[in-house]
């Protein structure tokens, strides 16, 4: 198969290059990084012919500074995804497997012991600045249990990176249904290893703390610590992207698939870890806190076993024992 990566030099997308390339795939690759601009379309008239298959990883990432980054994000992830699907279309190039991200649900899913399955809205400056992390139920505001969640729930972006991927699985699930093309859209939870990118605050915060260890800084872990994520290792990613491309397409619309390792682990565990591996300074936690954060999201991973048959192979603990000495990558 002729397969073309998006964001190709990128943290994950260099790690899908390689994955594809071991199983025998012609890969061509674009990128910023080698002046390839996504959103330049002479450029794309001249890799596409011939393409099976688009692998699209190219996207500005992190939850930004402020809101001064919302023309760069609608740009390039947007503007650059639209661009992209014209181009496919125009070479009849029906296939594409995209990186989503877990933000796109907002907070995660949360019971509440009297109303059953709820959806907690945005936590309030005022209850962060008094410590009160953990959401309550919208209904009767008791306290909830942090529930996993699964491919079907709402949508509920809550920062312009969020916003943004959300729009390009509208965009792709359009370019679907109007050429009858195959369109996956695999929503990434917190990808992790080596070359993430160093030092920028675009980065996940993994290599944030990562950063901090390796310059004989204490990783500042905010609110309590507490905060549950899915830390999902770079290469399990890659082999989810050539499992999508390789599975069965299904024409005329966009299907979904939460990558996860199934294993969750709370941010303060994540920072302890590194610290361990290098032998200190031990995280602080600070209390700090980010309005466009959310306070627990934990996947179901089932759709992707039982459809691409994808499961994640390097545990936390492994992963971890890598990532606290493996090369970063440049912002």
């Amino acid at each position: 198969m002729k397969v073309m990566v998006t964001g190709s030099a990128g943290f994950i997308g260099s790690h899908v290059v390689e994955s594809f390339e071991a199983a025998g795939h012609e890969v061509s690759g674009l990128d910023l990084r080698d002046g390839a601009d996504l959103r330049d379309r002479d450029t794309l008239d001249r890799l596409l012919p011939e393409v099976d298959l688009v692998v699209h990883q190219a996207a500005k990432v992190g939850l930004g500074v402020n809101v001064a980054d919302l023309p760069d994000y609608a740009s390039v992830n947007v503007y650059g995804t639209a661009v992209l699907l014209a181009a496919m279309a125009t070479h009849h190039v029906g296939r594409l497997v995209m990186a989503s991200s877990m933000v796109v649900y907002g907070e995660g899913a949360y019971d509440c012991a009297e109303h059953g399955r709820v959806r907690p809205g945005p936590r309030s400056a005022a209850d962060l600045e008094r410590g009160r992390f953990d959401p309550s139920c919208p209904v009767c505001g008791e306290a909830v249990r942090s529930a996993v969640i699964g491919e079907d729930a709402p949508m509920d972006p809550r920062n312009a990176y969020a916003t943004t991927k959300l729009a390009q699985e509208h965009l792709a699930a359009n370019w679907a249904r109007e050429t009858g093309g195959s369109a996956v859209a695999l929503r990434y939870h917190n990808v992790y290893g080596p070359r993430m990118p160093r030092d920028t605050p675009y980065a996940g915060v993994a290599a944030i703390f990562r950063s901090a260890l390796e310059a004989g800084r204490a990783p500042r872990v905010f609110e309590d610590g507490c905060q549950m994520r899915d830390f999902v290792h770079v290469r399990d990613v890659a082999r989810a992207n050539l499992a999508a491309a390789e599975a069965e397409p299904v024409a005329g619309g966009l299907v979904a698939y939460n990558i996860a390792s199934g294993v969750p682990h709370s941010v303060g565990q994540m920072a302890a870890a590194l610290a361990a591996e290098r032998g200190g300074p031990e995280p602080v936690v600070t209390g700090e806190y980010r309005l466009g954060d959310v306070r627990h999201i934990v996947a179901a991973p089932g759709r992707a076993r039982a459809e691409l048959g994808f499961e994640a192979e390097i545990g936390f603990e492994t992963g971890m024992k890598e990532f606290a000495t493996a090369a970063l990558g440049t912002p």
